[in-house]
């Protein structure tokens, strides 16, 4: 059993006899129905499962259910024999976003509270974005991710003890031993190359196959680039999604690693606001992940942020990675000096920022350059730079400097993330190695409630 993070937020749900229905967000292919079906079966003896996806393409029982007694009966049809109550039995919806009408009847189900539900989906932002009728306060949506470093660490047999001894250097700015560094920084390379879908993950802990693992990114991907616009029924459109979705890899090759619009349909009087619908039904996929352009940051960054100037990158950094490298491990392995791995550094992250609660922005000023990753700093109501280094001249750093030195701004703090395993401050900047990325958390923005 692969450890997902997610698991006890699932677990607390369960236990809290809350009146609204949690439903698990994110791309497909990331553990979301195997994480619930793992939890749910451990602790209800009545398991219900219905995949509503599967229903529509099927015998239909849901589709005319938009009352709770017609909900019961068509529940009735595949799981009399378990419908006992609300203690003892869990309905898990999956796929919810399959059949729009559910979203408003959940509210009902959940105020006559005959079992325990919980609902996961795949398109959701889409979904409830065409959504007519959505009920208020009935839903908690809880946004899951691949599996992040952390969980990467777990999978392969790392213990709880040695993270949390990690998590203490992090937080009192000490670097690991030599050794031990050396043992994350191989960790966390390998973590390049298999990402974080859970089925490449299972591959590569048992099978060690390189070969294996990146087929099932290829299959991912591939499904990916078909899912980005199954629900969007203009045609025109659609081409546009999955164009834009097929760039995302050679544009974080360029220099700014910015969206080219003009690539999209070849057409260079074409802007970003001409693409924003396609741009945000990507990342309500969840296929890919947006970070906005800052020019003038101030507390918080969400009241600076615009739409021009974005960076999209893939939900995986494994999945990235397959497409520049195929099986060819030396590139990321052997710190081969002919290869720049910046793109693939900065996608992961992207990735783990995401993962543990971060919306994503970057500095982008005409005059002082750009800075790879801005996060907000409520401690001190400033916001942090975050800039990323894949080779040896971490030091160097112009755009950093240039932005640590506007006073307005108010910087408080600065980080580089490299490969180098000491850890120390200077010119208000404290240098960590790449890996202690997993210890960045931003709690109060991981559920949404609707």
């Amino acid at each position: 059993m692969l450890y997902r993070k997610i698991a006890k937020r699932i677990e607390d749900y369960f236990l809290s006899d809350s009146d609204r229905l949690l439903v698990i967000d994110g791309a497909r292919q990331i553990g979301k129905s195997y994480i619930i079906r793992y939890v749910g079966q451990r602790m209800f003896p009545n398991y219900i499962e219905i995949n509503m996806e599967e229903d529509k393409l099927g015998n239909r029982i849901f589709a005319e259910a938009r009352t709770t007694k017609e909900f019961y009966l068509a529940l009735s049809v595949i799981a009399g024999d378990k419908m006992k109550d609300r203690k003892s039995t869990l309905v898990f919806i999956d796929e919810i976003q399959a059949y729009d009408h559910l979203f408003t009847l959940v509210k009902f189900l959940m105020q006559e509270a005959r079992f325990t539900y919980i609902a996961s989906g795949s398109q959701l932002g889409i979904a409830l974005k065409n959504t007519q009728s959505i009920p208020v306060g009935s839903l908690d949506m809880a946004h899951m991710f691949p599996m992040d470093f952390e969980e990467f660490l777990y999978a392969n047999g790392v213990g709880s003890e040695l993270i949390e001894a990690m998590r203490d250097n992090f937080n009192k700015n000490t670097a690991l031993s030599e050794a031990l560094h050396e043992k994350m920084l191989d960790f966390f390379k390998k973590y390049l190359l298999v990402g974080g879908l859970p089925q490449a993950v299972d591959k590569y802990v048992k099978e060690r196959n390189v070969v294996e693992f990146r087929n099932i990114q290829r299959e991912v991907h591939s499904m990916y680039a078909i899912d980005a616009s199954k629900y969007e029924q203009e045609h025109n459109r659609r081409l546009k999604i999955r164009r834009i979705f097929e760039m995302v890899p050679s544009n974080l090759e360029n220099k700014k690693k910015r969206l080219v619009i003009k690539d999209i349909e070849n057409k260079s009087w074409k802007r970003s606001n001409d693409y924003s619908d396609e741009f945000e039904y990507l990342v309500s996929a969840g296929v890919v992940l947006e970070a906005k352009a800052i020019s003038k940051p101030s507390y918080p960054l969400l009241e600076n942020s615009g739409k021009n100037l974005m960076k999209l990158y893939l939900n995986d950094v494994g999945m990235l990675s397959g497409i520049f490298y195929r099986n060819n491990i030396l590139a990321i392995m052997s710190d081969m000096k002919s290869i720049n791995l910046g793109s693939v550094y900065e996608t992961v992250v992207a990735q783990e920022l995401r993962a543990h609660g971060y919306d994503l922005y970057y500095y982008d000023n005409k005059k002082n350059g750009e800075v790879d990753f801005l996060i907000d700093d409520p401690d001190n109501l400033s916001n942090i730079p975050i800039e990323v280094k894949s080779g040896k001249d971490y030091t160097v750093h112009s755009a950093l400097d240039k932005f640590l030195s506007v006073d307005e701004y108010g910087v408080r703090r600065a980080y580089v993330l490299s490969n180098e395993r000491d850890v120390y401050v200077k010119n208000g900047i404290t240098y960590i190695p790449i890996y202690y990325i997993m210890f960045f958390e931003n709690v109060s923005n991981v559920v949404e409630s609707l």
